[in-house]
């Protein structure tokens, strides 16, 4: 199964979830107008930035760390199987599963570091052209 495909099951079942909760005030409504308190969301370059380097660096330990024991796991799934135990299919078939399961994060953290990176560099771009924009336009109105 692909992440995209993991991804929407679990979105899935998390809104199914969602629905089942009992014994739950309904939430407030907003307040009018919208902003005061704290229920706004702010977070600059620097933040999305330390993420995405922990996203990274998540990624790239996930891809040693996560795989470690593969080779003694293998072994041992055969010799348990060579010794007739019903352990050593049980115990490759968890292996396959860790594995999946290890790919799935790899992709996962170059997902969110790749796409945090993309928005840090979309954002300075668009802020560039923003400037440039108003530069340009107050230019124009002393010209005239």
């Amino acid at each position: 199964m692909s992440f995209d495909e993991e991804w929407s099951a679990a979105r899935a079942a998390a809104a199914s979830n969602a629905a089942m909760r009992l014994n739950q005030a309904p939430a407030p409504a907003p307040a009018p107008g919208g902003g005061g308190g704290d229920a706004d969301l702010a977070l600059n370059q620097d933040q999305i930035g330390a993420v995405g380097s922990e996203a990274y660096e998540l990624h790239t330990r996930l891809q040693t760390d996560g795989k470690h024991a593969a080779t003694a796991t293998t072994e041992a799934a055969g010799a348990l199987t060579r010794e007739g135990f019903a352990s050593g299919a049980a115990l490759l078939k968890a292996n396959t599963v860790w594995e999946g399961q290890v790919k799935t994060l790899v992709a996962a953290c170059a997902t969110i570091s790749n796409g945090l990176n993309y928005s840090l560099s979309s954002h300075a771009k668009d802020e560039q052209q923003l400037h440039a924009d108003f530069t340009a336009s107050a230019i124009d109105t002393y010209l005239k």
